[in-house]
């Protein structure tokens, strides 16, 4: 079976993930395209500053990622639309299951003034913090190696924890979305957000449009696996129609503004 520009350029990232260069001829065979089909694929990534181009291959990046502080300042207006929209989905009594990153800590912050009496857990120090302005909000934070840049905990102890739960709500953020998926920049924290999203019944990605046809270096969930998408504008083409394919709900959170305060 022929593979997708977009799954070409996921086993690419996810490759040099694992081992520090790739050689032109080496993913070429391992695909079954042409050595100028590779050349093309690693061109993109390395506009899309995901790889460093070298002659005959590609290394990867030092990082692909800001730091989740300064993620922080990135595209607050839109966040704040989607952190009230994210929010109205929780229910009285749901145990919520928050990822890190800078969305997510948006629509801890949003719930933290919208809700009494929930059970969150979370690896991320950032949406425990928040959340800890309420205090009807039971946190429990998961065990774990710390990752400075991402305020949070991850490794195998840190999934061990998240697997002993049934969430009713998930909510995590993404680096990019393609139609294949929501990926993440980083190899550590992408297994842990693939775990709480697999524990939720109800799993929520909530992501601002320039996360769209972005692809990063790990698929952490196929659309079948997220059950609504919360954004700040409407998705088109390719993605907007696998989105529809898969069943994926889409809320477009609204600019107005409601009367209960900032988030």
């Amino acid at each position: 079976m022929k593979l997708s520009k977009s799954s070409r350029h996921e086993q690419i990232l996810t490759q040099i993930t694992q081992t520090p260069s790739l050689r032109v001829a080496e993913l070429a065979g391992r695909m079954g395209v042409s050595t100028e089909t590779i050349r093309r694929d690693l061109d993109e990534l390395t506009e899309q500053g995901l790889v460093n181009r070298t002659y005959g291959g590609a290394v990867r990046t030092p990082s692909t990622e800001p730091s989740v502080g300064e993620r922080h300042a990135f595209f607050v207006a839109e966040r704040t639309r989607i952190a009230r929209a994210a929010s109205a989905l929780i229910r009285p009594g749901n145990l919520v299951m928050i990822g890190a990153g800078a969305t997510t800590t948006h629509v801890a912050r949003r719930i933290a003034l919208d809700h009494k009496n929930l059970t969150v857990v979370t690896h991320s120090f950032g949406v425990a913090t928040v959340l800890a302005l309420n205090p009807t909000i039971t946190i429990l934070i998961a065990p774990g190696t710390y990752l400075p840049s991402e305020g949070a905990t991850v490794g195998a102890h840190t999934i061990r924890f998240l697997e002993q739960f049934a969430a009713d709500v998930s909510i995590t953020g993404a680096s990019g979305m393609t139609p294949e998926g929501v990926s993440d920049a980083l190899v550590e924290p992408a297994a842990v957000y693939g775990a709480i999203a697999s524990r939720a019944a109800h799993a929520i990605c909530v992501a601002d449009h320039s996360k769209f046809d972005k692809l990063f270096a790990v698929r952490y969930a196929p659309f079948p696996l997220i059950g609504t998408l919360v954004t700040d504008a409407a998705p088109r083409g390719e993605l907007a129609e696998a989105l529809q394919r898969h069943g994926v709900r889409v809320i477009v959170a609204p600019e107005k503004r409601d009367v209960a305060g900032p988030a």
